[in-house]
């Protein structure tokens, strides 16, 4: 057990020497692994390789899927994901393209020129907008309201979603809070899960805005690690019961089920949202692209069907998140204080929280020795950790060698930083 703050400046120079040594050993090693984004490894993508044999492209209604129309997506399509979303009805359901977030990013868009159905007027006339953003949470959906000029107010995540008390505060009172971002099962990047007292309050809250919107990425809905899959309440459900359905948007792909450069995604709300998106979406694109439509339902078939297929990415990748997990614990877990991870059932990633001003470091070393991770603060509105202590760390893609490698040089780098900190104290 090495308690580093307990140590004189001798002990502490000693140590610094002895990981600095095992630092060099790994830039002799020739590393060259990028482990900033969480990417599906090539085996989880060879699990959908026979999608692509589909030959017959005629719906069940008999329209030709290579043909222009029927822009709310192929009926078999809707009903796919409703049931894949748990949504009661298949006209509460628009299937797009191949990007979930590219359809967050039209929604945000549409509010923004021209107002949702219950919007008094566009965003882009009411003033000093603002948007909610649980923290850490995830960089591209803190890039699009960024983008558009809203000013990004952190909420910190908690194990049940995002802290509700600071949430109802916010938005009690200030009609520029114009929405929230969410990932309510098996959160980007620590893994939690919502809990159903989060979901209702969220659903309940009274909000200055009338037009609120709670833009709910389900993207990891159906991702366990484990034999068992979180079922959140339903925030369609909740609303509807608290009289505000046209508050939520929800988000789903199988970005990470099939191929995340051709998958397939869809957004659900009310059928009045639905209608009103539709009529503002028909000016920019006649259909999406139907074919992928019914490859993705014709090979994964419903949400049974999902279940099964997604067993079987989680019997690739959860050993890869015990392998980090256990790096972690014989790494650093003899070293109290200097940095802790979470335990996710689900999802793309992990997180590392470190010493208070030793994460930019920390990859700074690591991309030194040819190990590239996601930017320090990537986690947190504009990029900005205001601790300089959080690491998003994404297990999914390297092999299981090169993954040890990574996750001990990780772990040496994060001793380094904190030991040249503790030194410059």
């Amino acid at each position: 057990m090495k308690e580093y703050r307990s140590m004189d400046r001798a002990a502490l120079e000693a140590e610094l020497r002895f990981q600095q040594a095992q630092l060099d050993q790994f830039k002799q090693l020739g590393l060259k692994l990028d482990m900033s984004r969480g990417k599906p490894c090539p085996e989880q993508l060879d699990l959908s390789a026979d999608m692509m044999k589909l030959e017959n492209y005629i719906g069940e209604n008999g329209v030709d899927a290579r043909n222009y129309g029927y822009l709310e997506g192929m009926p078999e399509a809707r009903r796919f994901f409703a049931d894949v979303m748990q949504v009661p009805s298949p006209e509460q359901v628009l299937v797009c393209g191949n990007s979930a977030l590219s359809t967050m990013y039209y929604l945000i868009d549409l509010g923004w020129r021209v107002g949702y159905v219950d919007s008094i007027r566009p965003w882009r006339f009411c003033t000093n907008i603002k948007f909610l953003c649980p923290t850490p949470g995830y960089d591209r959906h803190f890039k699009v309201t960024e983008y558009f000029g809203f000013q990004l107010i952190p909420v910190p995540m908690l194990e049940t979603g995002p802290d509700m008390d600071m949430v109802e505060r916010l938005v009690k009172d200030d009609d520029s809070v114009k929405g929230i971002w969410c990932v309510p099962v098996y959160s980007n990047p620590d893994g939690y899960s919502y809990s159903d007292e989060t979901v209702r309050r969220l659903a309940a809250m009274k909000t200055a805005s009338p037009d609120f919107k709670i833009f709910w990425d389900d993207a990891y809905c159906v991702h366990t690690l484990t034999d068992e899959v979180y079922q959140v309440l339903s925030i369609l459900d909740e609303c509807e019961k608290a009289g505000c359905p046209e508050r939520p948007l929800v988000f789903c792909s199988t970005s990470k089920m099939t191929f995340p450069g051709a998958g397939v995604a869809a957004v659900a709300s009310s059928r009045r949202a639905i209608e009103y998106i539709l009529h503002n979406m028909s000016s920019m694109i006649i259909s999406y692209d139907k074919m992928n439509q019914l490859r993705h339902v014709r090979f994964l078939k419903d949400r049974k069907g999902v279940l099964a297929h997604m067993a079987k990415h989680k019997d690739i990748i959860a050993p890869k998140f015990e392998l980090v997990k256990s790096v972690f614990q014989r790494q650093l877990g003899n070293c109290p204080g200097i940095a802790r991870w979470t335990d996710p059932k689900g999802g793309y990633f992990l997180s590392l929280y470190v010493m208070d001003g030793c994460a930019k470091r920390t990859v700074e070393l690591c991309k030194q020795a040819g190990v590239v991770l996601t930017p320090a603060g990537a986690s947190y509105p504009y990029g900005i950790d205001p601790h300089d202590h959080h690491l998003r760390i994404a297990p999914t893609y390297p092999g299981m060698e090169e993954l040890e490698q990574a996750a001990t040089l990780l772990c040496t780098c994060v001793r380094i930083a904190t030991l040249e900190k503790l030194l410059a104290e």
